[in-house]
């Protein structure tokens, strides 16, 4: 019975005897006051770690001493305790079949580019010929058309001013750094100082990066990325845009020949910019006027470059042979004879008097101003016995400045290259057509349709950008 009692004053403490101590064939050495300590529920701390009891007994005592534990708690923990092991069983199964899918459609992923990367490489290899006859085009010609084609796919539907879908993002991101991974295996061998053990320095030959893709390239990929900044900086606008309507009213921008606000005719699927019937604030100008700037600078670098590497490429001997044989009557009678008599050329007035009213008058008179070019530059290298054009650019400098031929030709560059500054929104000459289909130079191509299609997206995000200050006027001055 006094055992009995002391067995219960202990469970009302909190404490009960150790099952292991009172054993009475134990005959090991600890006495029978020594017990286990096991916290209740109603007495833990509310600021302390929650402590799972059967497995905090299960650490310290023996399993007839879990099992005594488990039937001295009061009957509604254990139920709820299965149920809680039950949610916790269905959510990590939930976890498991979720993980399963989502893995499931990252393979999927992984397979669907390998199959479009598989696709662009055997494309590349044929020379887009499917046929596999070998009469495709060559490899510069391929990388040029699939820049220009991924252009199209993820710009070509893009005619507002709002952030890049991601997922064409994530794709233009990915496909170029396909495309320009070409470029990392593009290499010239410069000599190189490189000293011995015993002292002795030795000139060694290390391949780097061609020159021109090593300056060129990380400025284009500046380029890109400030385009897309630019695109994802008109997340939230004062402006909006209508899949249909039009503003009563024509307008175009001085020396260029792209209609801003009339939608009823060629241009009639662009969207039109809306703004609030008080017009924009002052802050969104500003912010669109700080954008301009930065497109506008950027369509000029992007036109340098690829001005840079048209001039770089050789002229095909197709078009040298298709060139007239006078240049006066290539450019004209009234254009040959102020360009001839004329001490003090002015390009710029030639251009006033011509009264350009169309591109298509603007591009045709860039054509035939290059063929005379370069007609008058064959006649003045006639002297020479050399008939590859590349020997021609190497004797340029032994010609006497004064010769009739070499004057022309000097003038005629300047007024293509003024006309060119004028209307910057110009369309490739037949120049230019003419060296970029008979280009085999891979890393030129390259660097041409990367930086002709940067071009094009900066000169579109201006006149985007125009679109929608031409809109804030007009509704300003109706107001």
């Amino acid at each position: 019975m006094e055992n009995s009692s002391n067995s219960d004053e202990n469970y009302d403490v909190g404490y009960q005897p150790s099952p292991c101590s009172t054993d009475p064939n134990d005959q090991s050495t600890m006495s029978g006051d020594s017990f286990v300590y096991c916290r209740t529920y109603s007495s833990t701390s509310v600021f302390s770690e929650p402590v799972d009891d059967h497995h905090s007994c299960c650490s310290e005592a023996s399993p007839s001493c879990s099992s005594h534990w488990s039937t001295r708690r009061s009957g509604g923990l254990v139920p709820q305790k299965q149920a809680l092991l039950t949610r916790l069983v269905t959510k990590q199964c939930k976890n498991s079949n979720a993980d399963d899918h989502q893995k499931l459609d990252d393979l999927e992923s992984l397979d669907l580019e390998l199959e479009m990367m598989k696709e662009r490489f055997a494309k590349l290899l044929l020379g887009e010929d499917m046929s596999g006859s070998g009469k495709g085009v060559c490899t510069a010609i391929t990388i040029s058309n699939s820049i220009t084609n991924l252009y199209a796919t993820v710009f070509g539907q893009n005619l507002r001013l709002e952030p890049l879908n991601p997922e064409k993002k994530a794709l233009w991101k990915r496909e170029m750094d396909c495309l320009l991974s070409v470029c990392d295996y593009i290499v010239e061998f410069t000599p190189k100082s490189h000293n011995l053990r015993n002292g002795a320095a030795v000139e060694i030959m290390e391949s780097r990066q061609r020159s021109d893709i090593y300056i060129n390239l990380p400025a284009l990929r500046k380029l890109d990325a400030m385009l897309i900044e630019i695109l994802d900086s008109f997340q939230d606008t004062e402006f909006w845009y209508a899949e249909q309507g039009s503003i009563s009213a024509n307008s175009t921008r001085m020396g260029s020949f792209r209609r801003v606000v009339q939608r009823n005719d060629e241009k009639w699927w662009v969207p039109v910019p809306c703004v609030p019937s008080s017009g924009l604030t002052e802050k969104a100008r500003k912010h669109l006027r700080h954008k301009r700037e930065c497109a506008n600078q950027i369509h000029k670098a992007a036109m340098s470059i690829n001005n840079s590497v048209l001039s770089e490429m050789e002229i095909p001997d197709s078009y040298m042979a298709s060139l007239p044989k006078s240049g006066r009557a290539s450019i004209g009678d009234p254009i040959y004879r102020y360009m001839y008599t004329t001490e003090k050329f002015s390009p710029e007035y030639l251009l006033d008097c011509l009264n350009i009213a169309s591109e298509h008058e603007a591009l045709e008179l860039a054509d035939r101003v290059e063929a005379s070019m370069y007609t008058w530059r064959r006649k003045a290298c006639m002297i020479h016995s050399k008939s590859s054009w590349n020997m021609v650019k190497d004797l340029m400098s032994d010609i006497d400045r004064s010769d009739k031929n070499h004057i022309l030709a000097e003038r005629a560059e300047s007024l293509l290259f003024s006309l060119k500054q004028r209307y910057p929104e110009l369309s490739q000459t037949s120049l230019d057509t003419c060296k970029i289909q008979y280009n085999r130079d891979v890393g030129q191509a390259i660097l041409e349709s990367y930086s002709r299609v940067l071009e094009g997206l900066a000169f579109n995000i201006v006149a985007w950008i125009e679109d929608v200050f031409f809109v804030d006027s007009t509704t300003r001055n109706q107001d």
